[in-house]
Formats: structure tokens, C-alpha cells, sequence
């Protein structure tokens, strides 16, 4: 059921008060736009499913209230994109909620399986996915759409109950109601341009100077993208951004000799590129990233240490990077007890943490 005006929004939610849960997923676009722009909110309590309508809606608060009552569980499948949303309509994500996808590696049904998989390894539906790719923001919606876009809401319901009581009967519907609040904590999904460099996979290639230039531009270019709601890329591409770490020119003929940037780019953005390299370049601080700056002894333990994950992985079967990701794994080899990891808080210390640490400190 399409929900586009007051009235209908007001039959909905009376509708849905009264659910002792609630299923939710969104549907948005975002490949032009720097922040997703919502389109509809699907919302499904096992009985029924509505689909709010985003774009014609006037007012989402009173739906927004819904989805922040503190004593009705929201159901989610991969829930980070959808809290990202919310967090940025209402300045906090639905709490509590239960992500399914987070369910199924606890359960060792598969390390961060897809909504398609995961149905059909629970209720053996092969879902449909050729309309994956519509156009949210188009309007009008076909029937296929709706009822597409209402599936998701409508299953997510049909595996919600199951999946919670396997996880009470293995003892771990506390691990995943951890994870879950660690997740829908509305800084995670708050801009901090000073911490955009940690999105470049290839940043410990780099010498140190040339880390802090490249990320001094990660922060320039998370601003601007941020400021014009422009994809970080439409700014500057990645691989731009290395080549410019590395070579770190200082006029617009170095800058344009790179060949990096169309003519107009470098005319349009080039002094404040040379700026920002101008005002990195030469800290003398230390790396950011140590991937190309560990010794020998250093990388026996990290590989001590990812030996031991996954023996422990294997005999609690979950995905070893649920337990402790190799970013973790290297920061446990370095920093002992002072690493900021999740690997050393609640469940995981308790299985695992405790172990790895004493295994780091040898």
C-alpha cells in the first residue's frame, strides 16, 4: 500500500502502533548526490506492508516517531546505509533494532549474505532482482515496483521470529544486540572530514609525507563533496588523489603535467589543490598507516594472530572477519591493550579478545 498524503499516513500508522515489532527497509538514490536521497521507507509489522512515499510526503515526523520507540524492535537486513538515513532525517537511528544480516553470521549462514540469500536459504524463495536497479526518485511507481520494494519489508518478516530464537538458543541474541547498539550510534554515520583518509584502501603504499598530503585531500575533497552534495569521485577520483600525494606539485603546469585532471578541473580547482599539498606537505609526523612500514617481527605476530582468529572463528562457526577484522587484528599487534577495537570489548573479549591480547603481548 503507496502512503503519499496525511490522511493515508494517519490510517498507516494507526495501523501499525499497535505491531510488536516492525520490519523496515529504504529504498534511495544516490549516484549523483553526496548524501542518499530517500525515496520510499517500507514498513511491515508480519500482517501487512506499506510503503511511505518520501518524495511526495510532506512531513515524515510522525512516521519517524514510529520507528523511535524505544519498546518496538525495528528489523533490518544490512542496516547501515538505512541508519545512515535516518540518522541524517532525525538525527539518530531507530533503536533498538535487529539486523538480519548480522543474525545469519552469527548463525554461520554466511559472512555478510545478501537480503536475496539470505531468503533463500531460509525460506527457500529465489527472489527476483531485475528491478534492483529502478529509479526510486521517478515517479510514478509501477505495481512491480511496490510490490518489489514491499518484498523486502514482507520477508524480512516471514525469517525475523526464527532467526531470533536461534540465536537466544545459542546463547548469542545478547552478541548481536551489542553489535546493533554499537551500530546505531549516530556518530558512525556523521561527516569527520580529518578522518575521510581512512577510506583509501591504498594509503600505507605511501610514504609517510606523502600519507598526510593524501589525506589532507581526503579532507578537502570530503568538504567540498559534503558542501555541493556531489559524489566524493565527481571531485576527485582516487586514483588523481594518489598520484598527487606522491608527486605533490606546486604550480598549476606541475599540477596539469600529472595528467591526473581535465583542463577545466585544474583551472577551476587547481590553486586550492596546490594549497592544501602546500600546507601537508613535509609534517615530519609519522605515518598514518603502517602497511608498508612493519618489521619482520611485527608481521610473525599479526600472522600468529590471524592463524588464532580463525581457529576460534571456525569452532564458534562465524566468518573470522566478524570476530576481528586483519585492521584489528594489526592494531592488537601493535598497541596490546591500548587498541580501540571492538575485539576487546563485550562478547568478543569475552571469546576471543582475551586470548589474541595474550598472544600479542608474547
Amino acid at each position: 500500500m503507496l502512503i503519499d498524503t496525511a490522511a493515508h499516513l494517519q490510517t498507516a500508522l494507526d495501523a501499525l502502533s499497535a505491531s510488536p515489532w516492525l520490519t523496515v527497509d529504504t529504498e534511495f538514490v544516490r549516484e549523483e548526490t553526496y548524501w542518499p536521497q530517500l525515496c520510499l521507507i517500507q514498513v511491515g509489522d508480519g500482517r501487512s506492508e506499506w510503503a511511505f512515499d518520501a518524495v511526495r510526503l510532506p512531513d515524515l515526523g510522525p512516521l519517524l516517531a514510529l520507528l523511535q520507540n524505544p519498546a518496538v524492535p525495528k528489523v533490518f537486513h544490512a542496516a547501515s546505509q538505512d541508519l545512515e538515513i535516518f540518522v541524517r532525517l532525525s538525527g539518530r537511528a531507530p533503536t533498538p533494532f535487529f539486523d538480519t544480516q548480522l543474525a545469519a553470521s552469527l548463525l554461520g549462514l554466511g559472512d555478510q549474505l545478501g537480503y536475496a540469500g539470505l531468503v533463500e536459504k531460509r525460506l527457500g524463495l529465489k527472489l527476483d532482482k531485475s528491478l534492483s536497479r529502478t529509479d526510486w526518485s521517478r515517479r510514478p511507481l509501477s505495481a512491480a515496483e511496490l510490490a518489489y520494494a514491499e518484498d523486502d519489508v514482507r520477508h524480512l518478516a516471514a525469517m525475523y521470529p526464527a532467526l531470533r530464537e536461534a540465536l537466544a538458543e545459542r546463547g548469542r541474541l545478547g552478541w548481536l544486540e551489542e553489535d546493533c547498539a554499537r551500530l546505531s550510534q549516530a556518530e558512525r554515520y556523521q561527516v569527520q572530514p580529518e578522518s575521510a583518509w581512512e577510506r583509501l584502501k591504498g594509503i600505507g603504499r605511501l610514504p609517510a609525507p606523502a600519507q598526510h598530503v593524501a589525506a589532507a585531500l581526503a579532507a578537502w575533497r570530503e568538504r567540498l563533496a559534503e558542501s555541493r552534495n556531489r559524489p566524493r569521485k565527481w571531485i576527485l577520483a582516487d586514483d588523481a588523489l594518489y598520484r598527487i600525494a606522491e608527486r605533490q606539485p606546486n604550480s598549476l603546469e606541475q599540477l596539469a603535467a600529472l595528467q591526473m585532471l581535465p583542463p577545466k578541473t585544474v583551472e577551476r580547482q587547481g590553486p586550492a589543490l596546490l594549497q592544501v599539498v602546500a600546507e601537508s606537505r613535509g609534517s615530519g609526523e609519522p605515518p598514518l598507516s603502517l602497511d608498508g612500514e612493519l618489521d619482520e617481527r611485527q608481521k610473525a605476530r599479526i600472522q600468529r594472530l590471524a592463524q588464532r582468529n580463525r581457529e576460534i572463528a571456525t569452532e564458534l562457526g562465524i566468518p573470522p572477519s566478524l570476530l576481528a577484522p586483519r585492521a584489528d587484528l594489526e592494531a592488537l599487534a601493535l598497541d596490546r591493550e591500548a587498541a580501540d577495537v571492538p575485539l576487546l570489548q563485550g562478547w568478543r573479549r569475552q571469546v576471543a579478545g582475551d586470548a589474541l591480547l595474550a598472544l600479542a603481548s608474547d
